[in-house]
């Protein structure tokens, strides 16, 4: 594996660990230009303050959201990583049509996302997570 490789994915890990943490500051450093496309809902949080309010948006109803990492690796200018998405729901959560109250139940679903690298460069320019909307709501028996 090439040093760039090498790099990549240590920085995907490392943004990982981040956000379990909550070091926002930290998760932002790790990118060239902070930007989320969320392939399950079409959303794209662009820019520092867009990723800053999808940070918490998504903590809020969770704030123990963690990721484990079930598999890594490294192909072209891409990072690919499969991960368990986990956590438990403490906070409101806003739904289309309305807001759930804290059921105080957790979730496990498996997950991928994709990490975006420009050429020759190791700050992520993308984080496309990859997911089935509706796995979250079934595990918390809202679905």
């Amino acid at each position: 594996m090439s040093d760039l490789a090498t790099r990549r994915i240590q920085l995907v890990k490392d943004h990982m660990a981040l956000e379990v943490t909550h070091d926002w500051d930290a998760v932002i450093a790790t990118f060239e230009h902070p930007r989320y496309e969320m392939y399950g809902s079409g959303n794209v949080f662009d820019g520092e303050a867009a990723v800053r309010s999808y940070f918490d948006a998504s903590r809020t109803p969770f704030p123990d959201q963690g990721n484990e990492i079930i598999a890594i690796a490294h192909a072209g200018d891409t990072v690919l990583v499969e991960f368990w998405l986990t956590g438990t729901h403490l906070g409101p959560l806003r739904l289309k049509d309305r807001v759930v109250d804290p059921t105080g139940r957790s979730f496990r679903v498996r997950m991928a996302a994709s990490f975006e690298f420009p050429p020759g460069g190791d700050k992520i320019i993308c984080e496309r997570p990859y997911f089935d909307q509706g796995a979250v709501l079934r595990a918390l028996e809202l679905a």
